[in-house]
């Protein structure tokens, strides 16, 4: 389904979706998610500026908003990333980009149309 921001539902369901990924930390363990595969709190937490705690919590900030999901392997939880909720993200931002060229589209006709 294609995202429709004028909708406010959408907006509600994109707000938290954008909050997660707009800290820096979050989004570098979605960019160690994805380029190293799934992890455990031990991994995603080595040579990381924060404790592991702090990186306990930004991961269920970043589950809330649906862009991990974990599953329990013995006694360790190991995380990855929801590919569709990332897809969704892509989706949101494509419609702002293409919204954004038709109003530069319709501000340049108007700004170039003959008087």
């Amino acid at each position: 389904m294609s995202p429709d921001l004028g909708a406010a539902s959408q907006v509600r369901d994109a707000a938290p979706l954008f909050a997660a990924l707009g800290d820096e930390t979050r989004f570098g363990l979605l960019v160690r998610l994805a380029s190293s595969g799934p992890g455990s709190i031990a991994r995603l937490s080595a040579r990381a500026q924060v404790s592991r705690q702090a990186i306990t919590k930004h991961l269920e900030i970043l589950n809330e908003a649906g862009l991990v999901t974990s599953a329990r392997r013995g006694r360790e939880r190991i995380w990855q990333i929801e590919p569709d909720r990332l897809a969704e993200a892509r989706r949101y931002l494509d419609l702002i980009s293409r919204q954004w060229d038709d109003a530069l589209g319709r501000l340049k006709r108007f700004v170039e149309a003959p008087d």
